[in-house]
């Protein structure tokens, strides 16, 4: 059976009884959907337009390389259509039409003037989403299994370091004092607060940033909102891990380029842009893939040395910002110290 015209607000997830992750269900209906109408218009989670989310990426790539489909309207706060709800990324009414070449999407961002701020950025060599790690960076080496096996359960299948590992382990691989000269730091939550703890270094296979400094940000960072602050940075030193609560930024000799990536992290400018692909707490290497990478050594053009602010006004003038464009920025993303 095929209809001239299917509009629908589908179901958005299945529900959830095990307190992980609901799985999405909008995605199967709107495929379904194209299948019985060659026009189809409905309402449904936006998350997807952004390459975020649970739903398949090879799926959001479809449909962001669809030249029939469109976006009639995005709504970032999911409750100013829905009261009540806390939809993460807001929420789009979108139409497809089999007979006409909107263009495709490729990528959406819905303000005209990150937009134009990304284009003037686009011609970057690198940008921060690869100093940025990814997934579980630490795992726990075949040491532990081979001379712990009593813990092995406890740690799980994969070997990594998850978030409530520093629990799990306290006082058992995990101690709040060095014991030995092969003992090197883990960063994690402890009782869900920040804390450091020892380990012995062979009981950890280790990414390629850990014998420099780098920069700790949480992976979870407030609502998802355009230009909210992050979390607390961290700057830590050499032979100095993280669990899967944080994400590590940066390979540096010295401390003072961890510390100006930290203040680069800080500004205006490189929130703006991470806020182009971050619309929920998730702040994956992904996220930052707009925002350019600096020189954070003494030869930079920019001056690290100043004040945010100022360091603000640096970017802008380097990447030939317009008066609007500055104006929307330091209006609507909030200042970090």
């Amino acid at each position: 059976m095929k209809f001239d015209y299917c509009i629908g607000n589908p179901a958005y997830q299945m529900d959830n009884e095990n307190n992980g992750r609901a799985k999405p269900l909008y995605n199967l209906f709107m495929d379904e959907a194209q299948k019985v109408a060659d026009k189809v218009e409905m309402i449904h989670p936006a998350r997807f337009l952004f390459n975020a989310g649970q739903t398949p990426k090879q799926w959001n790539e479809k449909m962001l390389n669809d030249e029939h489909f469109k976006v009639l309207k995005y709504e970032p706060t999911g409750s100013n259509i829905f009261p009540n709800t806390d939809i993460k990324g807001g929420v789009a009414i979108t139409y497809r039409d089999a007979y006409k070449n909107f263009g495709a999407i490729k990528q959406f961002i819905e303000n005209p003037f990150m937009n134009s701020v990304v284009n003037k950025t686009k011609n970057e060599k690198a940008y921060m989403d690869s100093i940025v790690s990814t997934g579980v960076p630490y795992k726990f080496s075949d040491f532990v299994r081979e001379n712990y096996p009593k813990l092995v359960s406890e740690i799980g299948t994969s070997f990594d370091l998850r978030t409530n590992i520093l629990d799990k382990l306290n006082n058992k691989l995990f101690f709040s004092n060095q014991r030995s000269q092969e003992d090197v730091q883990v960063f994690g939550l402890l009782n869900k607060k920040r804390h450091y703890l020892w380990i012995s270094e062979a009981c950890l296979i280790t990414p390629d940033n850990f014998d420099y400094y780098k920069v700790l940000m949480p992976k979870a960072n407030g609502k998802g909102e355009f230009g909210e602050p992050l979390s607390k940075l961290e700057i830590v030193g050499k032979k100095v891990g993280h669990t899967q609560s944080f994400l590590s930024a940066g390979k540096f000799e010295t401390k003072q380029e961890a510390i100006n990536l930290e203040k680069y992290l800080k500004t205006k400018f490189a929130r703006a842009l991470l806020s182009v692909l971050r619309k929920t707490q998730d702040t994956t290497a992904y996220k930052w893939k707009h925002v350019p990478q600096q020189d954070f050594t003494s030869s930079s053009d920019i001056d690290w040395t100043k004040s945010i602010p100022e360091i603000d006004q640096q970017l802008y003038r380097k990447y030939g910002l317009s008066e609007e464009e500055i104006n929307f920025i330091e209006t609507n993303v909030k200042e970090m110290n």
